[in-house]
């Protein structure tokens, strides 16, 4: 930007908000770019400002008494910083060269996920970036819910929250949990919050952005990162200023009971600039919408959801940070979300209740220095998660044996699982980040994870709800399944250098190398019965793993943007169950060839990427005969994915978005074990949950009301194509192909606001999945309806 055009007087107009809009929306108006020192800062208020002003006054006006200035590092390119006492923003401020390279700007966004600093425009693969100040406090009750709504690359089973399993881009194992690692990796901030865990659908309260890295990302997140990773960064303590927020809403639901949310935040710097520490505490109860025509019961399958994160920062000088934090959440549902098909798709008729909850604990320290372009983090993390599920069980003569086929006349039992999982990992990495989009990283990873299956039949006492559907007997006396437990010890060394080859040609290799110990156990039954058919499935064994990866970005204009990748990634094999013995199964690996293009501009930006995947003896964790699950390798498989989204900013205030992606996958050559236990139709099979396309369109509209107040109203519509439950005659049920749809209003600004949202418009029924007990799948239709039409009115009230 010539020193000409910086002093000339430009109309902006820019409403009362936090920081981080605010930067957005005047660099755009502006065509300067600005970045922030400490992401905690873009959630400070600031004034409004309109009228005619050069750049830097209209910046200078918008950070007046927030305890922020700006500072002019390049023509153009303004820093954001805190002061002990703000003074205004010259033009003429003193050039110095900035120490962090910004994470976002006017203009982009810098990734971080990549664990060393990369600019979004020479990032060489699929990826979205989600600010956090566009997840509202009604997104932040839904978890990861709001991320699936939200992005076309990103899939889920719907077995309810804290039950569900995450799946990026068409790669997708199964609809089941069981004791294989998960396809995609999930961080909150640098610690990994699950391994062979289901998702936690931890809340999105007080966030700074979602990061949600397409393909296999083997190189940097190593095992289980198969289809990517989601990565959610949290707000950190700031620590020049004492604030907080209050919030809280009521929800109507259609057909159903009514629910409501609400949280806290404080933040309080103890010593100035140094030490500050942020406490958040959330609870929120989404009302049933479920009827039991057998039980007689309405609304059964309310969820409650309850938390709280702590976060405390330390900054003892010479650019050293140490954060430690703390996070708890427990979900927890009265009954299982299905319904059947018949009907208005909002009943269904079972003999028990089918409760579940997830507990999870998650503890972190981190400690980090920056000398210029170099960052050192050391990182440990502790996570604990309980699942506990029930299912109505298969109709049992001897529960004591449930080999054995279920005879007329018998009736329901109930079948228990939870799962134990305790996880440890431990990160130390130097990396060299370039405003170019070139430099290094080299770490050294840990991980320790032990995963724990109990399972029981029987124990509940359905009597007297049999005996009102004729049926005679009294309670089904309990039993212990076999259950497993696996153990897995990871050393990781990795490591990526980027280079130019030519002015505008980056080439980018890494690596990764990986010593895996494996050992299992059988729980709840002797060694020797459950060993009969499997002798090795019990013995500890050592799996060397190495990952290469290559990429290219080439910018042959400013603006554009052409890339190309190879990546892979694996899971170590481990043991399951089948029936009351265990069994070995091995490890999976895919790799991954992809390319696209990312144009981006001051009004309109778009990306496309095509890739394909190569997946060999692919886990699944899936049901037998009975409806038991157990986990086997179905054989391999191949995705071919595309996607194409696009962002366009018409006029001032307004956005539109658009994004679609077309998935075609199928089992290429099928396992012997996989054909035995389903059929020969398996072959040539689509893998389960990826939808045959998904599209989505939203837009958002911002219009100032007065001098400090503002008018938002943004709406979205997200088609999911159909799918199937699994592989093979009985799990090949066709799901999906339904419209998802939102609106949302609000008026306020950033110190108090009020919202109105709207869920489902239509009230449409779908079928998001299509299982609600694995052991009824052969004799009921069960589908998974979205949430009917929902009303939530909600305030916020900062402080």
């Amino acid at each position: 930007m010539p020193a000409l055009a910086r002093e000339v007087s430009v109309e902006v107009s820019v409403g009362a908000m936090t920081a981080g809009p605010a930067a957005r929306a005047l660099a755009r108006q502006t065509g300067v770019s600005i970045a922030f020192r400490d992401s905690a800062m873009t959630g400070r208020p600031t004034r409004g400002v309109a009228g005619h002003y050069p750049p830097a006054q209209a910046l200078a006006r918008m950070l007046a008494d927030t305890g922020l200035q700006a500072r002019e590092v390049a023509p153009g390119v303004f820093v954001v910083d805190a002061v002990s006492s703000p003074p205004p923003v010259q033009a003429s401020a003193p050039r110095s060269r900035s120490a962090l390279v910004p994470e976002t700007t006017g203009e982009g966004v810098v990734v971080t996920g990549t664990k060393r600093k990369v600019p979004l425009d020479l990032y060489p693969g699929g990826i979205e970036v989600i600010v956090g100040d566009a997840v509202s406090t009604s997104d932040g009750a839904k978890g990861t819910d709001a991320i699936e709504v939200r992005l076309s690359s990103v899939s889920s089973t719907h077995l309810g929250p804290g039950r569900n399993k995450l799946f990026i881009r068409g790669i997708a194992d199964s609809s089941f949990v069981g004791p294989t690692q998960a396809t995609v990796g999930q961080y909150w901030g640098n610690s990994r919050i699950t391994y062979s865990a289901p998702d936690p659908s931890l809340r999105l309260y007080d966030i700074a952005r979602i990061e949600v890295l397409e393909g296999p990302q083997g190189t940097l997140y190593g095992a289980g990162s198969m289809g990517g990773v989601v990565r959610v960064v949290p707000n950190a303590p700031d620590l020049g200023q004492f604030g907080g927020q209050l919030w809280g809403g009521t929800t109507f639901v259609q057909h159903g009971q009514p629910g409501g949310d609400g949280g806290a935040i404080v933040n309080v710097p103890i010593v100035k600039d140094k030490l500050a520490l942020r406490v958040l505490g959330f609870g929120s109860l989404d009302g049933g919408y479920i009827d039991d025509t057998l039980r007689k019961l309405s609304d059964i399958n309310t969820v409650r959801t309850y938390g709280g994160r702590a976060a405390l920062r330390y900054k003892p000088g010479n650019d050293w940070t140490i954060d430690v934090s703390a996070l708890s959440q427990r979900i927890g549902g009265d009954d299982s979300q299905y319904a059947d098909r018949e009907g208005n798709g909002l009943t269904r008729a079972t003999a028990i209740a089918q409760p579940f909850s997830n507990a999870i604990l998650l503890s972190e320290l981190v400690v980090g220095k920056r000398w210029n372009e170099l960052e050192l983090t050391t990182s440990f993390s502790y996570a604990n998660q309980h699942v506990f599920e029930r299912y109505a069980g298969a109709a049992l003569t001897d529960a004591a044996h449930p080999q054995v086929a279920p005879m007329s006349g018998a009736y329901q039992t109930a079948f228990t699982q939870q799962d134990w999982i305790h996880m440890f990992t431990g990160e130390v990495r130097l990396a060299k980040s370039r405003r170019d989009g070139t430099g290094w990283l080299i770490a050294f990873n840990v991980l320790h994870n032990d995963d724990r299956i109990r399972r029981q039949m029987g124990g509940t006492d359905t009597s007297n709800v049999m005996a009102a559907v004729g049926v005679e007997g009294g309670p089904v006396a309990l039993a212990y399944l076999s259950g497993v437990r696996n153990r897995v010890d990871e050393e990781t060394l990795y490591g990526e250098y980027s280079l130019h080859l030519q002015k505008r040609l980056t080439l980018t290799l890494g690596g990764r190398l990986t010593r895996s110990r494996l050992a299992g156990q059988s729980e709840d039954v002797a060694t020797d019965q459950a060993l009969r058919i499997d002798p090795t499935a019990g013995v500890s064994r050592t799996e060397m793993r190495g990952l290469p990866s290559a990429a290219l970005v080439w910018r042959p204009w400013d603006k554009v943007s052409l890339f190309a990748r190879y990546q892979e990634s694996f899971r170590p094999g481990g043991i399951a169950i089948r029936q009351d013995y265990i069994e070995r199964f091995q490890g999976d690996r895919v790799r991954t060839v992809e390319g696209g293009m990312r144009l981006t501009g001051r009004t309109f930006d778009s990306s496309f990427t095509v890739s394909w995947s190569n997946w060999q003896n692919i886990q699944a964790d899936l049901i037998d005969g009975f409806g038991f699950p157990t986990t086997a390798n179905i054989g391999d498989g191949r995705v071919l994915s595309f996607s194409l989204a696009g962002h366009w900013r018409p006029l001032p205030g307004l956005q539109l978005e658009g994004s679609v992606l077309a998935n075609e996958s199928h089992i290429t050559q099928p396992s012997d074990l996989a054909t035995s236990l389903f059929d020969a139709a398996i072959d040539r099979s689509r893998l389960p949950n990826v939808a045959d396309w998904i599209g989505r369109i939203g837009a958002k509209y911002e219009m100032p009301i007065g001098a400090t107040d503002r008018f938002d109203v943004s709406a979205y519509a997200r088609y999911t194509g159909k799918s199937t439950l699994g592989v093979g005659s009985v799990l090949g049920q066709l799901q999906g192909n339904y419209i998802d749809t939102g609106l949302d209003f609000k008026v306020g600004n950033t110190s108090r606001s009020l919202t109105l949202s709207i869920t489902n418009l239509s009230d449409a029924r779908g079928n998001r999945f299509a299982l609600g007990s694995p052991f009824l799948l052969r004799t009921h239709d069960e589908i998974t309806p979205l949430r009917p039409r929902s009303f939530r009115l909600g305030f916020d009230f900062a402080f």
